[in-house]
């Protein structure tokens, strides 16, 4: 007799998880980092507003709160399950139709460079509605423009709740557009991504507050 067939894996209904964040987001990307589960496997794209010259310290920073792969982009990296990246200070970050990160020196965009308006909409071309945003603490209006796209692009849009926020601007900006699926306090963040995970969908609370 046969040997039943092992279930297949069900694949994950996004490639990759995209964050943006400014003013107060280092304090609560940890949080974030150090809260995701050892067996994570959908890739995080992080843009974090930094100074030029900071090099890899977020890296390093993150590295020390997880057993995830925590790196800087270089050009070309690919990405990978289980990955976290990091937009590197002073560049926009990419990502090509054959997956692999690309980065540029091009003018900064509201005065931001790594911009999340870049990484969302570059996200969003090549994964359309595989592509979750999250828009968190900042104190300008990146991200808001990114989050349009995405969601255009059928993909789902996250957004801190402003008053959780250290600098409220940025995630205010991104629910202005009325682009957000769900708004969420920083606890909420990561056990509404696990269940949306889980879901297979983006049906997980269609619910603003």
């Amino acid at each position: 007799m046969p040997r039943p067939r092992a279930a297949a894996r069900k694949r994950l209904a996004y490639d990759v998880l995209a964050i943006g964040s400014s003013w107060g987001g280092v304090e609560l990307l940890m949080r974030l980092v150090r809260e995701l589960p050892e067996g994570w496997t959908l890739p995080v794209v992080i843009v974090q507003h930094q100074h030029p010259n900071s090099g890899p310290a977020l890296e390093r920073i993150l590295g020390k709160l997880t057993r995830l792969t925590v790196r800087d982009v270089e050009d070309k990296d690919k990405l990978e399950p289980g990955h976290i990246y990091i937009a590197p200070a002073n560049y926009h970050l990419l990502i090509e139709d054959d997956g692999c990160f690309s980065l540029t020196i091009e003018a900064p965009v509201k005065y931001c460079r790594p911009a999340v308006d870049v990484t969302f909409a570059s996200l969003a071309r090549v994964y359309q509605q595989r592509c979750i945003g999250l828009v968190l603490t900042g104190a300008n209006d990146d991200g808001a423009d990114g989050v349009r796209i995405i969601k255009m692009a059928g993909g789902h849009v996250l957004a801190q709740l402003p008053a959780s926020a250290e600098a409220p601007a940025m995630p205010a900006a991104a629910i202005a557009t009325g682009a957000v699926d769900q708004v969420l306090e920083p606890a909420e963040i990561v056990p509404y991504l696990r269940r949306l995970l889980a879901n297979g969908t983006g049906d997980a609370e269609h619910s603003h507050r």
